[in-house]
């Protein structure tokens, strides 16, 4: 007997049979279709290779990788792409956006540099082994987390490089089926933000504008320190359903929020686990050499936390802040620092307008 209810994607879940469809969409088979996968013909001959990514998507232009009729769940995401076209060009992780949209909605629910979405910030990659993101060495970014949509989904990468990006590489896998026909469903939601430069005294804001119901699932930030000393100091608050001066949730400290902690002397250690990670950290620009200037650069630290074990649930408002606070020999001070980060959430739609992203200029790493 089949099961009408929604696929949970766990161990134990495995062993019912479902009533939906699986389909899987890439460069290959673009609408998706029963049948029509790897038919293209390739210099090996039909069937063999014939067309394994989209070429020379030019600057400006925008390419829709998937527009799906639902019901239906999109479960997997697999992208790989350039992080450069030049020496002098090398932050297409940042240029390229990755924007999803829900059911003829004119704007999106997910907004993001490709590679900050993967939890590659600073334009270039790392590895990453979580449950929702993984990325494997040299830029095999994907996604886990479950989207559900009622109608339609459309998935949209806009390259705002200064140059063609050569190739993309990706594939959508998704199934249909009425058990995503729900209205009580909730729609993924993912933004980026950054301050170059923190206000003194001042939270950094990770979201707001959020109205409606649903659950806070994720943060990953990518932070470069502008001031010497300890910079994780700063907690991280939860604004919940009319919360206005003090929040109900709020984190121990930014870098404890994170699991990164410290053994006398501050050593940086990265690591990946299912639900926290410090995947990056380094004070160079690996990606260049050249004999004539060092590679030096302000510290970098990338880090996730997923709330999936414990998401925030809000019931008609969300708000989360950063506080910029560090310590050293003089105890906890306010500091600056230049911060961005990305916001995962689900909620039931209407969302609201996202903050227009900056230039690609101004998304570039310090």
């Amino acid at each position: 007997m089949m099961m009408a209810g929604p696929y949970a994607g766990t161990l134990s879940d495995l062993p019912t049979v479902r009533d939906e469809v699986t389909c899987s969409i890439n460069a290959e088979n673009p609408t998706g279709a029963k049948g029509f996968g790897c038919r293209e013909t390739g210099p090996l001959g039909p069937s063999r290779k014939g067309k394994p990514c989209l070429n020379d998507i030019a600057p400006g232009q925008s390419v829709t990788l998937a527009d799906i009729e639902g019901p239906g769940c999109i479960r997997h995401m697999w992208f790989t792409v350039t992080d450069r076209t030049s020496d002098a060009d090398r932050y297409v992780l940042r240029d390229a956006v990755l924007a999803i949209y829900w059911d003829d909605e004119k704007r999106p629910s997910v907004e993001c540099p490709l590679g900050d979405f993967f939890c590659c910030g600073f334009g270039q990659s790392c590895d990453v082994f979580s449950e929702p993101i993984v990325v494997a060495p040299t830029r095999g970014m994907n996604c886990y987390f479950t989207m559900p949509f009622r109608k339609r989904a459309r998935i949209v990468v806009r390259n705002d490089h200064a140059h063609a990006i050569p190739a993309l590489f990706y594939q959508i896998d998704y199934a249909l089926g009425n058990a995503y026909s729900s209205r009580e469903m909730a729609y993924f939601h993912a933004q980026w933000r950054r301050q170059p430069i923190t206000t003194l005294g001042e939270d950094y804001v990770i979201l707001d504008g959020v109205s409606g119901r649903g659950h806070y699932v994720g943060t990953y930030l990518a932070i470069s320190t502008l001031q010497r000393y300890w910079w994780g100091e700063g907690e991280i608050k939860f604004f919940l359903d009319g919360d206005n001066d003090y929040p109900t949730v709020c984190s121990f400290g930014g870098a404890w929020s994170f699991a990164e902690q410290r053994d006398g002397h501050t050593r940086e250690r990265t690591f990946c686990a299912p639900y926290v990670g410090y995947p990056f950290y380094s004070v160079r620009d690996g990606a260049i050499a050249n004999q004539y200037h060092d590679d030096y650069c302000p510290p970098m630290r990338g880090l996730y936390r997923w709330h999936i074990p414990d998401p925030i649930r809000f019931d008609s408002e969300l708000r989360v802040t950063l506080q910029q606070i560090g310590s050293g020999y003089e105890g906890a001070f306010e500091r600056q620092d230049d911060v961005s980060s990305v916001a995962y959430w689900y909620q039931i739609e209407p969302h609201s307008i996202f903050p227009e992203l900056p230039e690609p200029s101004k998304r570039h790493p310090r």
